[in-house]
């Protein structure tokens, strides 16, 4: 009796986490294998080193000497209309 309440023979669990494993069939042993590998991987992408980055590392915002200038592309349409494409050049 665990807590008032009476746990019967032959339910639950039988034998160890080891039966329980080798207890499966194929189809369940590869679902594990490929969730077992996902994991790995997430894990490992999250601990990794990252590579340098001049920008993130030193707070500088001028990642390279030369900056391309910058541009913006805006396309507009509205039902029964003809559409339009406007560049600003900055």
């Amino acid at each position: 009796m665990v807590l008032g309440f009476t746990v019967p023979e032959t339910g639950g669990c039988v034998g160890s986490g080891f039966t329980a494993l080798f207890g499966m069939d194929w189809q369940e042993t590869a679902a594990l294998a490929i969730v077992a590998t996902v994991t790995a991987l997430f894990a490992w992408a999250r601990l990794r080193p990252r590579k340098f980055s001049f920008q993130r590392d030193t707070h500088c915002g001028c990642a390279s000497p030369a900056a391309p200038p910058k541009s913006s592309i805006i396309f507009h349409a509205r039902k029964g209309e003809r559409g339009q494409i406007v560049m600003r050049m900055k």
